[in-house]
């Protein structure tokens, strides 16, 4: 059969113009908030300020969202439990344009139960949730959960410890309980393969506290510096980034990664942060210091100089991450002391396409910031006292009949 190209090719051309046509430009922005006290999480669409929806669940808890934004993750520390939830919005990447998939948020079905779950570290789609009171990680995938599917597997440690694992690839990063000092921190890492045995040697990392991907590269906080992990040949390949000596009274514990820009933020003392990069042996580190202590901080995922400390005395600070230095600060709420438990009610920070939004629990509201401007836009009520949050959405098209 003989093929008209150039008929084919105008077809072609007019369904390309027609789909065009019919597609609407859409931004979707959800708040996911979990209550200080109640065991609950309520989801706000960031872009109206109208609740959504509100789930129950087993205990209060902290929250953790997919590097794809289609999944919220609920670990209930006291409760024993870590609850998946599908936040609605989807995306499909078209090279040219993106196509953008709202639906109704909703509990996926999925509960991963062991004792004292904590740490909750994604890498390449799949999860790993740390339980200290055994000692022991499960692994799921994204795919899994959006199934409703529990389908994880285990990889045990020697003894319960606060700890850590990575899924990384086929392997395991697993932290190493202290032997002589069960109840303290990790001493460092080792590497397991699917059978769960060790792969080369162990890495210390002494009083192991804090991870967080940035680009290509993982990371975990010691008390000596950085293990920096990236790929290697076959196998992960870590190294050890120590503080320079002048920084030797402190160590981080908390850390986040840079997106578009590859670096980490993390604490540094009570009143410091400070900017490393994981790319240089010397002068990797840069300590910014706080006009009051440190509550919370968070990356910027779509202005990429920018990150965002919340301080004791009710300040929102932008960070620029290129300067080393604090930007702007804006009064946001009362001041909210650091004495007093580490748990106490404080303030959360997310950033939800061009606004930041930070949680005041003690007044039962969210703030919004313009984050172009860096001021105050509004506020949206939330009901209790909200507490961790995190953000999911962007913008996309829709096609008219899909």
């Amino acid at each position: 059969m003989r093929t008209n190209w150039a008929s084919a090719t105008a077809i072609a051309l007019l369904l390309c113009l027609s789909s065009a046509a019919h597609a609407e430009e859409v931004t979707a922005w959800r708040l996911f908030i979990s209550d200080h006290a109640e065991p609950k999480v309520t989801v706000i669409d960031a872009v109206d300020g109208g609740k959504l929806d509100t789930f129950r669940i087993k205990g209060p808890a902290s929250l953790h969202r997919s590097e794809s934004g289609r999944t919220v993750f609920a670990v209930q520390g006291a409760a024993g439990v870590v609850t998946g939830i599908a936040s609605g919005i989807s995306f499909e990447d078209h090279g040219e344009h993106g196509d953008i998939d709202v639906e109704a948020p909703k509990l996926a079905g999925v509960e991963i139960a062991g004792g004292k779950p904590s740490h909750f570290v994604e890498h390449n789609g799949d999860f790993a949730a740390f339980f200290d009171g055994e000692g022991a990680a499960r692994i799921i995938s994204e795919k899994a959960v959006l199934e409703g599917k529990s389908d994880f597997r285990e990889m045990k440690t020697d003894a319960p410890q606060h700890g850590v694992a990575v899924a990384y690839g086929s392997y395991v990063l697993l932290s190493e309980p202290n032997r002589e000092k069960p109840d303290e921190l990790p001493v460092g890492i080792r590497v397991a393969d699917e059978a769960g045995a060790q792969v080369g040697g162990f890495h210390a990392c002494p009083d192991l506290h804090g991870e967080a991907s940035s680009g290509n590269v993982l990371a975990f906080a010691c008390a000596t510096g950085l293990l920096v992990v990236t790929h290697g040949d076959g196998t992960p390949a870590i190294r050890h980034l120590p503080y320079p000596h002048s920084l030797l009274h402190g160590k981080t514990t908390t850390l986040t990664g840079g997106r578009g820009l590859q670096y980490f933020l993390g604490n540094f003392g009570a009143d410091k942060v400070v900017l490393i990069d994981p790319t240089v042996e010397s002068d990797a580190f840069r300590l910014i210091s706080l006009p009051t202590r440190r509550v919370h901080f968070a990356v910027d995922p779509v202005r990429a100089k920018f990150a965002y400390v919340f301080t004791e005395d009710g300040q929102l600070h932008q960070l620029d991450v290129v300067k080393g230095e604090i930007a702007n600060s804006l009064k946001l709420t009362d001041p909210y002391s650091m004495d007093g438990h580490w748990s106490d009610p404080r303030p959360r920070v997310a950033v939800a396409g061009d606004r930041i939004v930070v949680t005041d629990p003690l007044r039962g509201v969210l703030h919004l910031v313009d984050a172009t401007s860096f001021e105050k836009t509004g506020d949206i009520a939330v009901e209790g006292k909200p507490f961790n949050i995190v953000s999911v959405g962007g913008s996309g098209q829709t096609h008219e009949g899909e």
